[in-house]
């Protein structure tokens, strides 16, 4: 698909089919998500896939009770590591930085979930530390 009709066919989804999404599209999701530019090229973030319905329910409910995000075939939680980015830009590194970069490399894996034909939708209201219990993060 050409990058700008990735650009405009992009939407955000909140009904999803329960079909397995393919490991091979998984793993372009994960390499573009990776590619996306970063301070210092720290990749200061985690992406956790969730696949088990079980933990996409408790992540659907740490999301404030959007159930659409258990529905879904799979799920990428992408979590800020802030002392990553620390160790070379401080505070700075630690409040903005790292946050950019997730939300960097959450936004390539959506415009690459896009192309591959897969739906996808930011979230962006949740309880942190439910969130966190969820996908069983540090």
């Amino acid at each position: 698909m050409d990058f700008f009709d990735v650009l405009q066919s992009r939407r955000s989804i909140r009904n999803f089919n329960t079909r397995p999404v393919e490991q091979d599209k998984v793993r372009t999701l994960l390499e573009a998500a990776n590619s996306a530019p970063s301070a210092g090229n720290l990749q200061a973030y985690e992406i956790y896939l969730v696949t088990r319905k079980e933990d996409r329910s408790k992540l659907a409910r740490a999301a404030l009770e959007q159930w659409f995000i258990a529905e879904a075939p799979i799920a990428l939680v992408f979590c800020a590591n802030p002392q990553r980015s620390a160790q070379r830009y401080g505070k700075r590194g630690a409040s903005l930085y790292a946050v950019q970069d997730a939300t960097i490399a959450c936004t390539f894996a959506m415009l690459a979930a896009t192309a591959l034909g897969l739906a996808t939708v930011w979230v962006g209201a949740f309880d942190d530390d439910s969130v966190r219990h969820a996908i069983k993060a540090p």
